[in-house]
């Protein structure tokens, strides 16, 4: 009896933990998604960024990292227990000044209660800075010898008079030097902020007055690379224009059925979407009649894509999964009607044009 009235109190307290969600309950734990806004502005006729190969960081209130690799080999879902969690995702990585080299990206914090299901959206936009240096004749005239460089903390990047490109830079203080005569000298100094490109123009009117007639023209506003350029969703609203750069993403398609004409962007992920099964076939597809796409290429779970139909023709005949195989985990941009169901998931019919990337 007397082991009884002891046991008790340690098997009520158990049966209190499991309620309160603590570690060690499967039923307590929650779901954690995160989805790609893509609302990503990049330079007109530059590469755009390959969405699958930004990385993709996932940390629990420790710091404790769940997943750290590409965002195109992540989980459609990680299981967590209830807490705080930070998603952070970056194009590239990006510690010092250099030319042609725009970090996209975005950070949040979420709390994933128990037993439930949190989805991060996340908005990747610019997330270092930029100058654009403009020599004016005079100033190579006065400085025929010199070179100027792009100067944060105690990397120098070369900016050759002839220089066309962007040079990025972290947000804060950078530096304009001009080496002439062997030594350098700081022409100005500026405090920069993420998305802000300045456009900087030295000129030097006479070789005589040297470098105290050296002034700065200073474009402060915030300019953007390009006026806009959407990967695949943000606020995009379809494109009927032949155009893909209004695309949205598959992850945006729900808000869209009905619309006709409408660019979506995603991965090829497989094919043969019969009515049965939850999971995209990826290999030894025997259907050429329609694909499957997704906001990433690993998704395999069906009620996660869009069903594309690929009508007989140049469609199908690019795109079909029995003759091009190699076809899945490519990107592509697809054009057409959007309806609410198509092999018991969101689809495409009447395709009519493509992009492939």
């Amino acid at each position: 009896m007397k082991k009884l009235l002891i046991l008790l109190p340690l098997i009520l307290a158990a049966a209190a933990c499991d309620d309160f969600g603590l570690p060690g309950n499967k039923d307590s734990q929650g779901e954690l998604r995160w989805v790609l806004d893509r609302d990503i502005l990049t330079k007109a006729g530059e590469e755009i960024p390959d969405t699958n190969d930004f990385i993709l960081t996932v940390r629990d209130a420790s710091g404790t990292v769940l997943y750290e690799g590409n965002y195109g080999d992540s989980p459609e879902v990680m299981k967590t227990d209830p807490g705080s969690y930070t998603v952070s995702i970056v194009s590239i990585p990006f510690t010092s000044p250099a030319f042609a080299r725009p970090q996209y990206g975005d950070e949040q914090v979420v709390v994933v209660p128990a037993g439930k299901s949190v989805t991060v959206k996340l908005r990747c936009t610019l997330q270092n800075a930029g100058i654009r240096l403009k020599t004016a004749s005079d100033f190579l005239t006065s400085f025929p010898d010199g070179v100027l460089y792009v100067s944060q903390g105690s990397v120098k990047l070369k900016y050759q008079y002839s220089e066309k490109r962007i040079a990025y830079v972290k947000p804060g203080e950078v530096n304009v030097l001009l080496y002439n005569f062997g030594q350098f000298e700081t022409l100005l100094t500026r405090s920069v902020q993420a998305k802000e490109i300045l456009s900087i123009q030295l000129s030097a009117p006479s070789k005589e007055a040297a470098r105290s007639s050296i002034s700065v023209q200073l474009d402060t506003g915030k300019v953007w690379i390009s006026d806009s350029f959407v990967i695949g969703g943000g606020g995009g609203s379809g494109s009927s224009s032949g155009d893909p750069g209004g695309a949205i993403s598959v992850g945006d398609v729900p808000s869209h059925v009905g619309q006709s004409d409408v660019w979506v962007y995603g991965y090829i992920v497989g094919g043969d979407l019969t009515s049965a099964g939850n999971t995209v076939k990826t290999s030894g597809v025997s259907k050429n009649t329609h694909i499957a796409l997704a906001d990433r290429s690993s998704v395999t779970s069906k009620s996660s894509c869009l069903a594309v139909e690929l009508p007989k023709g140049k469609v199908r005949d690019a795109l079909n999964l029995v003759d091009h195989p190699d076809l899945v985990g490519c990107r592509v941009y697809v054009k057409g009607t959007l309806v609410e169901s198509y092999f018991s998931t969101n689809g495409m019919k009447g395709t009519n044009d493509f992009v492939l990337k």
